[in-house]
């Protein structure tokens, strides 16, 4: 049943071009999609006082995004930073290790991206994968993946210590969702460059991922716990990431309204 607010949503601007925009008119995709873009609207909003916060008291930041392959990461980044000044955030998503960064301490690279005053990094993959992807896929030996898990609660103890946030995000998909977004990618001619050697061995692999991924959340919890992010719905996903950001950082002045949780199942039901 259509109330007045959602034909208000309808006939405006935005819910008119989210109708158009389907193949197949459907008004109730329509109106969540309105709402769903607002809400994100807001906390992008939030976000840009929070990293103004962070440049004026010469704070520092870094956010893990982990998660499967295809598990919508960088796109929930992309939707964060989407408005925040280039200069006052970084993105890291290293490549595979070069001959000088193999025979480097395997944190070294990473350390070198940690965020200098007044900034926010996002790691999209960080140096966890050397707890899920690389013992998974023999990109490491056991004695290197047993080094890392010893060392890797100091290392971020240290983190913390020196005054820098530290938020630990992993997007969780089921299986059925990421074979159905490894078939999108590679029947789409701008996706597929996207489907690499790794991810063809994703979902043969599925039970070793989740032994590893189980390992690291038992072990790696002393000093900055995991937020597990249900990600099979992209949208809600983004939402979620959004709010634990805000929430986490405890920046001047936080409009708690503006961020509490709100499912898109709760936005549409509004």
């Amino acid at each position: 049943m259509m109330t007045d607010k959602n034909i208000s949503i309808i006939n405006s601007k935005k819910g008119l071009v989210a109708l158009l925009r389907q193949s197949r008119l459907d008004t109730k995709r329509a109106i969540q999609s309105v709402k769903y873009e607002k809400r994100l609207e807001k906390l992008q909003e939030e976000m840009l006082i929070l990293q103004q916060w962070v440049a004026t008291n010469n704070k520092k930041v870094i956010i893990l995004f982990e998660g499967r392959d295809a598990a919508g990461k960088g796109g929930a980044i992309r939707r964060i930073i989407q408005h925040l000044p280039p200069r006052a955030i970084r993105v890291v998503a290293l490549p595979k290790p070069n001959e000088t960064e193999m025979g480097q301490w395997y944190l070294q690279r990473y350390i070198n991206r940690l965020p200098n005053n007044g900034e926010i990094v996002f790691f999209d993959r960080s140096w966890y994968n050397r707890a899920i992807v690389e013992p998974v896929n023999g990109f490491c030996t056991k004695k290197e993946y047993d080094i890392f898990m010893s060392q890797v609660n100091e290392f971020e103890n240290m983190i913390q210590s020196s005054g820098i946030y530290l938020l630990k995000l992993y997007f969780s998909i089921t299986k059925k969702e990421q074979e159905r977004r490894f078939k999108d990618i590679i029947s789409s001619p701008i996706k597929k460059w996207k489907y690499s050697e790794v991810d063809k061995r994703a979902l043969t692999l599925w039970d070793e991922y989740t032994t590893f991924k189980e390992a690291m959340f038992e072990k790696t919890q002393e000093n900055a716990p995991w937020k597990v992010i249900k990600a099979n719905r992209k949208t809600n996903a983004r939402i979620r990431a959004f709010e634990y950001i805000l929430k986490s950082i405890p920046y001047e002045v936080k409009d708690i309204e503006a961020i509490r949780h709100r499912s898109l199942r709760s936005i549409f039901n509004d």
